[in-house]
């Protein structure tokens, strides 16, 4: 699935999607930082901030490994994953990197909880 270009979701959005984007640009100082609400592709209701991929380009991730690449995006974030955020997924990148992949991020999975796994 291609990345929502809608405002409506990647545009300002909600509460906990500016502050996981603060949080994110405070602690790493991103070359590239999107804060994606994927919510409504998930049988949640209309509006909700409960689930979220972020890309973040940053050269403090040069010489860390992917997992320590997302335990320091985790913690940052680690008020919001233990309250209102259910899912959370991440592209966690060097400028190199970034460039390397020309721009291109993991996409994300179809959902299957809820109701559309029922069938």
């Amino acid at each position: 699935m291609s990345e929502p270009s809608s405002v409506e979701q990647m545009g300002p959005g909600g509460p906990v999607q500016q502050q996981l984007r603060a949080k994110l640009q405070a602690a790493f100082s991103p070359a590239e930082l999107r804060v994606i609400n994927e919510s409504y592709m998930h049988s949640v209701p209309p509006g909700s901030e409960s689930h979220f991929k972020v890309v973040i380009v940053s050269e403090s991730f040069a010489g860390q490994n992917r997992v320590a690449r997302h335990r320091a995006v985790n913690k940052a974030v680690a008020a919001e994953l233990a309250s209102t955020v259910h899912a959370f997924s991440m592209d966690a990148l060097t400028p190199e990197e970034w460039q390397e992949r020309s721009g291109a991020t993991t996409p994300s999975p179809e959902c299957l909880g809820g109701s559309k796994g029922d069938g």
